[in-house]
């Protein structure tokens, strides 16, 4: 192989490097991105259970007004919902 020929590959290999590094960095910055997004989500979700809290509202399934069980409370403490309810949300 001569060395025209080596260039050549040379600079395929770095521009498909360069290719790979540029996907990998907009992959990151997308998981970043919605990473924070489920921080905010998550954040708002115990900030209104802390609000249930001083309101009384804490632990009573928004839906069916009925206790959530302290298996889930434990589980998901910021949850809004009974495990019924919240399965039927998901269906």
């Amino acid at each position: 192989m001569n060395a025209r020929d080596v260039q050549r590959y040379k600079r395929l290999l770095l521009a498909k490097l360069d290719e790979l590094s540029t996907m990998h960095a907009d992959a990151e910055a997308e998981l970043h991105i919605r990473l924070h997004q489920t921080d905010a989500r998550l954040l708002r979700s115990i900030e209104d259970a802390l609000a249930r809290i001083s309101q009384d509202g804490f632990g009573v399934c928004e839906v069916c007004k009925q206790d959530i069980s302290k298996a889930r409370l434990e589980a998901v403490p910021w949850t809004r919902l009974c495990r019924d309810c919240k399965e039927h949300e998901q269906n």
